[in-house]
């Protein structure tokens, strides 16, 4: 079959075709681009330890050393010029704490006052009046997912801020107690080497945020393995600890946070 077109020529049935599926491809082919003006949001960069030092024992990982210091572990290795996967060596000397050396700003060198001249009196000026306001408590940084509890239990410690043997909940249960992953992530670290929290765990849930699951009898995952939220990571025991309980916390930007305001009530 053929068409004949007003100025006289003749085209193929075949070549129409070919033209109508050449249109219909061009259209379901979709270019996706990113909002103008859309970035990632910022992470929050962690204050550090001005001037202290920490040495690196047998055993140590990075997120393990960044975890007892309270610090970011992707700020600690930016300090220190380490790149992923993160290895360090016994005896080797960590920074914990911004820049190139590990001295603390001097005080300001108090000026001579100039002698008056005679006859003259100079009074002190007073200092500006300080204004006390009172204090507010911050709004809790949202995750953008959601927590699960990680065990079954009574509660029999809370989160006390700026209290170091208070940084998350303590679960009561028995031994051999299921301890599950409170949400989706990949453990960072699996082991004995934290004084205080016996056999632990850390999971990574994503750049800024992590949990810890302290004190069990067993663990049941590998560091670098992926672990999904519900999952048993662990049975919960009495390590480092006086009785059989689940130490938890959850920590943003490598400082803790009360567990409380994520976990759902219950």
């Amino acid at each position: 079959m053929t068409t004949t077109l007003r100025s006289g020529h003749r085209i193929t049935r075949a070549f129409l075709i070919g033209i109508a599926m050449a249109v219909l491809g061009a259209c379901s082919t979709t270019v996706v681009r990113e909002p103008s003006g859309s970035s990632p949001p910022m992470r929050q960069t962690s204050q550090g330890k001005p001037g202290a030092t920490v040495r690196v024992q047998r055993g140590d990982t990075l997120y393990g050393i960044a975890f007892r210091n309270g610090v970011d572990v992707n700020d600690l290795a930016r300090w220190n010029n380490l790149a992923a996967p993160y290895t360090i060596y016994p005896g080797q000397s960590l920074k914990l704490f911004p820049g190139s050396s590990g001295s603390r700003p001097t005080a300001n060198t108090a000026t001579t006052p100039t002698k008056p001249a005679t006859g003259t009196t100079t009074r002190p000026t007073p200092p500006p009046a300080t204004v006390t306001r009172p204090a507010t408590t911050p709004a809790p940084a949202s995750s953008g997912f959601s927590w699960r509890w990680p065990a079954d239990g009574h509660l029999i410690g809370r989160y006390v801020a700026g209290d170091a043997t208070k940084q998350g909940v303590d679960i009561a249960g028995s031994s051999g107690q299921a301890v599950r992953a409170a949400a989706d992530g990949v453990v960072v670290y699996s082991g004995a080497g934290l004084v205080g929290y016996g056999e632990l765990i850390i999971v990574k849930h994503s750049e800024a945020w992590l949990s810890a699951y302290g004190h069990n009898r067993k663990r049941l995952v590998n560091e670098g393995q992926s672990v999904k939220a519900g999952q048993q990571i662990a049975e919960m025991g009495s390590s480092g600890a006086s009785r059989e309980m689940l130490h938890f916390e959850i920590r943003h930007n490598g400082k803790p946070v009360d567990p409380l305001l994520y976990l759902p009530a219950r």
